[in-house]
């Protein structure tokens, strides 16, 4: 299975659209564009599955930089995702460390 990443896509583009395009390389297992948590809303990005190696690399060879849902958009493999730690970063506002008294 090659997972491709689909970046600067229309924030119209739909799942057919994406699927429609890959489809003209190879069978496609799944389209998944990421949506904001918090607004529900398409962040600009997508991933395709395609089963296929050699369809998969036709793919990404002519859809990078082709127009989908009006939009060019840049085509490659997805890079696995890094282990990152969660989390915040917070802290008390200006506290900086220092005592504040």
């Amino acid at each position: 299975m090659v997972n491709i990443y689909v970046g600067n896509l229309s924030y119209n583009a739909t799942e057919s659209d994406v699927r429609e395009a890959f489809e003209q390389y190879g069978e496609v297992s799944a389209v998944n564009i990421i949506m904001d948590r918090e607004t529900g809303r398409p962040r600009g990005f997508a991933f395709v599955e395609m089963p296929d190696a050699q369809a998969a690399k036709e793919a990404i060879e002519n859809l990078n930089l082709a127009e989908i849902a009006g939009r060019k958009v840049t085509v490659n493999e997805a890079r696995p995702r890094e282990d990152r730690p969660r989390g915040g970063g917070g802290g008390r506002g200006g506290d900086r460390g220092g005592r504040r008294w």
